[in-house]
């Protein structure tokens, strides 16, 4: 089967999904790459888009076992025509549970075959000096590894010559998926001293939550807690206080400190 076309499709708030699939790209070796950015609200697309490519990559982040609903949402709209997969899931070295298998059945459902999943580790959204969650991760090693597995997948797939020779890899997770706790609104809050009002954080939002104006203001009910704009501040004005979320760091940094490898699957 070749693979000169490939289309990357991602939903990548800090950006750390969309550096993974870049590196699988690499080892997929393909000619000619593009790529479908669904992490911001004007990238939400308004009609269905069906995929012309030899291959798609498909990455989300994983937020407590399973993909984001905000990233469930934009996918919703994208379609396949018998089109192998690879899907990958990046996680904050906790675990990444049922999100590989969740992207599996909703790929399956809209005219994807999945032929290779990846669950690499991204450093977590509340990842500090003081709680350390897998920072700066993916590094060097995890990229290596993504392009090693880009390769395998190309390797794996030279001696197809028809998709419906394809069968979707087998991915771990259980049915029904772990269930997504609601809780109240929590967001990042700005420190008014710092802040230059630059409006970089509201560039960054995935939900269109922020806007700048004389002042930075949040809707903290549209946060879905990326941290996107706390990264990406230039003047450290933008930070998490929430009491919950800072316990939730603390016991993440404490209990799930030690490095985690990613783990991939391809079919046969």
């Amino acid at each position: 089967m070749k693979l000169d076309s490939v289309k990357l499709v991602y939903f990548s708030p800090t950006r750390t999904t969309k550096q993974v699939l870049e590196g699988i790209t690499q080892g997929l070796a393909a000619s000619d790459v593009t790529s479908v950015d669904l992490t911001l609200p004007e990238a939400d697309p308004a009609e269905t888009v069906v995929l012309d490519a030899d291959l798609v990559v498909i990455g989300a982040p994983v937020y407590g076992g399973r993909i984001p609903p905000t990233a469930m949402q934009r996918l919703r709209s994208v379609r396949g025509q018998d089109t192998p997969a690879i899907l990958v899931a990046v996680y904050g070295n906790r675990a990444f549970e049922d999100a590989l298998l969740e992207l599996s059945d909703w790929a399956q459902a809209v005219g994807f075959v999945p032929v290779a999943g990846g669950a690499f580790i991204g450093e977590h959204s509340y990842n500090t000096s003081s709680t350390p969650i897998a920072p700066g991760r993916p590094d060097a090693a995890d990229l290596a590894r993504a392009v090693d597995f880009g390769s395998a997948v190309r390797q794996r797939l030279k001696g197809v010559t028809t998709s419906a020779e394809l069968v979707p890899v087998s991915l771990p997770g259980n049915r029904p998926y772990r269930k997504l706790h609601k809780s109240g609104p929590r967001a990042p809050v700005t420190h008014a001293d710092l802040c230059t009002l630059c409006g970089r954080c509201a560039e960054v939002c995935p939900t269109g939550a922020i806007t700048v104006d004389d002042a930075v203001v949040t809707v903290a009910e549209d946060c879905i807690l990326c941290c996107a704009c706390v990264k990406v501040c230039p003047t450290d004005a933008r930070v998490m206080e929430h009491e919950r979320v800072l316990q939730t760091a603390d016991w993440l940094s404490t209990e799930h400190g030690d490095r985690k490898e990613p783990e991939v699957f391809i079919y046969g």
